[in-house]
Formats: C-alpha cells, sequence, structure tokens
C-alpha cells in the first residue's frame, strides 16, 4: 500500500538566518535550494522578498513564486546560470528579480532544457547573457509578461524549440530582443513591445513560426531572418526601426486581409478601410500585401467573467481606453482618447466583438454623433469592424451599445415595413381599380355588343317565324290544293266508268 504525499506551499525568507528551517510561515527556509530539496512534484516554493545569491536548479514539477518581482531577487553573482529548469515538466516561476548571470554563451537569466508546459511569466530578467533560453527539444512552454532588459540576448529558443508561446514581454536594451536559432519552429510570438535593442528579432535556420500583434520599434533592425528561415508569418506588428527588415529569406508579411503597420509606407488608402491600397515592397522576395495605415493595438476587455479583444487600426495616439456599463441605461460603452496633430484628417478602425456588444452601436466624437462606414467585407458574426475618420485634435471617443436603441431601431424597422407593405397594398388596389375600371368598361362593350346581338337575334327568330308561316301557309294551300285536284280528279274518273257500264 502506497500513501500519496499531501502537496503543500514551502516558505523561503532570506532574513530567517537562525533557524529553525522548517519550510513553514513562522519556520521558513533561508534560501530556494533548500526548498527544492524538500519538496515534491506539485509543491509550491513561496520566496519571501530579499536578495538570494544562489544558482537554483530546479528538477520537479514545482511552482517557483516570489513575493514581489521588484523586491524578490535572485542573483548568480555573475556565475552560471541563475535558474535552471532541467528535465522537468510543467515548472512555473512568477514574480521574481532575476539577475547576474555568467558571461559565456550557455549562462542565462532563465533556463529551459528539454522541458515542456513550464510557465515563465511576470519576472524581471536582466543584466544576463541570456535573458530567458530555451534549448534541446523545449516545447509547449509559456513566457509572458516579463520585463527582459540589459540582457546580451533577450529570450533565445534554440535546438528544436518548438510551439512556444511567446506574449505580452516588454524586451528592451538587448543585443537581440528574440532570437531563434536551429530548427526552432511552430512557436508564436505575439503582444511584445520590442524596442531599443540592436535586432529587434532574429530567426536562424528557423521555419513555420507566428510573429503578430508586436510593436518593434527603434531597433537598429526590426526582424532579421536569415540561413533559411522561410515561411514564417509576420502580420499586424508595428515596424518603425532604422531598418525594418534585413536578411535573405522568403516570408509571408500578412494573413491574407491585414499585414504590418510600416512607419515609411507611403501609400494611400482610398477605400478607406484602414488598408493601404498598394503593397509594401521589402525586397525581391518580399512584400506585404495588406499594410495597414495606422497603429495596430488590441485591447482586452473583460465583462461577465468573459476576456474579449477589441483591436484598432489608428492614425492617432489612443490612450485611456477603458470598457464601462452605463449604470442607469445598462449600455456598454467603449471610450478612448486619441490626440494627433491639429486639424490633419484622424482616422479608426475598431473590431467590437459581437458577444461583448450585441446591439446597435452608436459613435460619438466628443459629443458629436458620426456615423461610421461598417466594413461589410471583412465583418461576421463574431465581429464587426467600423470605420470613421475626424479632424485631429484631442478627443474622447466613445463607441456605444444601447439596447434600447436597438429595440426602438427594432421598432422603426417594424414600422418602415408595415409603411412599404400598405404602400405596396395601395399600389395593388389602385391597380386592381384600374383593372376594375378597366372591366367595366370591356364588361360595357360586351354588353352593348350582347344588346346588338340579341336585337339582330329578335330579328332573326322573328324572320325565321315569318319565314315558318309562310311556308306553312304554302304547305297548307299545297295540301288543300293538291286534295281537291285529287278529289277532283277521282271523282271524274268514277262517273266515267260509270257511264261506260252502262
Amino acid at each position: 500500500m502506497s500513501a500519496k504525499a499531501e502537496l503543500v506551499t514551502l516558505y523561503v525568507d532570506d532574513s530567517n538566518k537562525d533557524g529553525p528551517w522548517y519550510g513553514t510561515k513562522e519556520d521558513p527556509y533561508q534560501n530556494i535550494t533548500s526548498a527544492l530539496e524538500h519538496a515534491i512534484d506539485g509543491d509550491t516554493i513561496f520566496v519571501r522578498a530579499g536578495t538570494y545569491h544562489e544558482n537554483v536548479v530546479v528538477n520537479k514539477s514545482i511552482s517557483l513564486v516570489g513575493e514581489d518581482r521588484d523586491l524578490t531577487i535572485v542573483d548568480g553573482n555573475e556565475n552560471g546560470t541563475v535558474i535552471s529548469i532541467k528535465e522537468a515538466d510543467k515548472v512555473s516561476i512568477k514574480g521574481f528579480t532575476v539577475q547576474g548571470s555568467g558571461l559565456e554563451l550557455p549562462d542565462s537569466g532563465i533556463s529551459v532544457d528539454q522541458s515542456s508546459g513550464s510557465d515563465i511569466s511576470n519576472n524581471i530578467v536582466t543584466s544576463n547573457y541570456n535573458g530567458i533560453r530555451f534549448c534541446y527539444h523545449s516545447s509547449g512552454n509559456v513566457v509572458s509578461g516579463n520585463t527582459i532588459t540589459n540582457n546580451f540576448n533577450g529570450i533565445s529558443l534554440s535546438y528544436y524549440s518548438c510551439s512556444n508561446v511567446v506574449s505580452g514581454n516588454t524586451i528592451t536594451k538587448n543585443n537581440e530582443g528574440i532570437s531563434f536559432y536551429y530548427y526552432s519552429s511552430g512557436n508564436v510570438v505575439s503582444g511584445n513591445t520590442i524596442t531599443n535593442n540592436d535586432d529587434g528579432i532574429s530567426l536562424f535556420f528557423s521555419c513555420d513560426n507566428v510573429v503578430s500583434g508586436n510593436t518593434i520599434t527603434s531597433n537598429n533592425e526590426g526582424i532579421y531572418l536569415a540561413f533559411n528561415s522561410n515561411n514564417n508569418t509576420i502580420y499586424c506588428n508595428n515596424f518603425n526601426n532604422t531598418h525594418q527588415v534585413a536578411g535573405d529569406s522568403t516570408n509571408v508579411w500578412d494573413d491574407g486581409r491585414k499585414g504590418n503597420y510600416w512607419s515609411n509606407y507611403t501609400g494611400q488608402d482610398l477605400n478607406e478601410d484602414g488598408i493601404g491600397d498598394n503593397p509594401y515592397v521589402i525586397d525581391v522576395n518580399n512584400q506585404d500585401n495588406h499594410p495597414l495605415m495606422g497603429i495596430f493595438s488590441v485591447f482586452n476587455v473583460t465583462s461577465e467573467r468573459e476576456t474579449h479583444h477589441v483591436t484598432t487600426i489608428c492614425n492617432s495616439t489612443i490612450s485611456d481606453f477603458r470598457f464601462e456599463i452605463g449604470p442607469e441605461t445598462g449600455n456598454k460603452i467603449i471610450r478612448f482618447n486619441v490626440t494627433g496633430k491639429d486639424s490633419t484628417v484622424g482616422f479608426c478602425r475598431v473590431g467590437v466583438p459581437t458577444e461583448l456588444m450585441n446591439y446597435s452601436l452608436i459613435v460619438l466624437v466628443g459629443v458629436q454623433e458620426i456615423t461610421p462606414k461598417i466594413l461589410d467585407d471583412v465583418s461576421n458574426e463574431t465581429c464587426i469592424y467600423l470605420y470613421f475618420t475626424y479632424i485631429h485634435g484631442s478627443h474622447t471617443i466613445r463607441i456605444i451599445s444601447s439596447k434600447t436603441l436597438y429595440l426602438y431601431n427594432e421598432l422603426l424597422d417594424k414600422y418602415i415595413k408595415l409603411q412599404v407593405d400598405l404602400y405596396n397594398l395601395n399600389l395593388s388596389y389602385f391597380e386592381l381599380l384600374g383593372n376594375y375600371s378597366e372591366l367595366q368598361e370591356s364588361y360595357r362593350e360586351l354588353n352593348n355588343s350582347y344588346q346588338e346581338h340579341l336585337s339582330d337575334y329578335s330579328q332573326n327568330v322573328c324572320n325565321v317565324r315569318n319565314l315558318m308561316y309562310i311556308f306553312a301557309a304554302t304547305t297548307a294551300i299545297f295540301l288543300m290544293t293538291t286534295i281537291y285536284l285529287s278529289k277532283h280528279a277521282h271523282s271524274g274518273k268514277t262517273k266515267v266508268f260509270e257511264a261506260t257500264e252502262k
């Protein structure tokens, strides 16, 4: 028989210098390594604020949680890797400042080696050779919400590290922001802010990755793709760099409808949908077929425990984005501020999820209601895309979903339909009335014709009757004459016969 050990939370506090060290709230371990020695798969190690000078090796499926990422510091003293996840799956590391790795190629703030399903989030990773490094078949991991700064390499994925997600990180002041090496494919890089690096994103021998929704600005090279790094899909990113793209590979630069924002694109948008009318040419093998006319942004809105994504393409600076529900009306309201160079034309293309706002939409610029253009070619049952323009200045934009207005419009639609039906009925009535008049005229003509025929018939009947009378009289005279002559003839013969006999 065996009993499953109860999962626990072990505590660490570097200020507990004298013990005892039991890993409890009252008697925590003094360092992280001691807690790991006593942990089992599934345990949580909670580390209180302090500075921990150690090189931590995580070889169990545990959660390592810092009390405050600004104040809970793990420092490697410029030696080796600070935190290593080694051949352990489903490890979570959250809430730390990780700093001071060695300066050799493998040395990292956080290293993930032959591990899957791990979560590295909400950390500050700084002053390391590699900030976060995935190597040797480390797949299915998530890196999100970290600030990664002042490392040689920010995030590095190499040696068949596939199907990882790198999202929502701020990556700045590194030599390379995010780099892919040697057959790292199927990774998703989305929603990151990658600024002031030498290379924003670099790919070497890596294909079939997705790079979308990132802000890649103020880097020497925005994205570098070399050594057969082909067939990566790159869209809805914002590029504003010294050199936007470099390399010798062929890739896909849009998703079929939306490409990227390029600060040096000079095309026009004559059909007013927020997408440039002409491609952005990168080189002889690469072009963005659907370049964006403004900055692409995604805003997360939580309503009724569901998270929705509102997207914008806008040539204004957007700030103070909020979602509200009117306390009295129950109207759902998206509100944000826009600013731009005075007297120029600003535009916004907004994608509104129908699950978030499913009634009629009103757009206000300041206090003035405007009529947006609904982009029917891209709108569908899950999202409505609005496009509207305004004269730049400082404005508050409100997009209001009103159930009352929806019901009013529904009644108005029914009223208009009834009016149309009534109009059609009137048309039918007048058509029938015209047909009735025509029928009356035809009836009169037929009646007159009938009367004429009836008169002719009466005359003909009279004539026939007269003829019959004449015929009858003639016949009677003929018969009487015949009888008379017959009798007269017979009488004459009898007398002759009698005389002869005598």
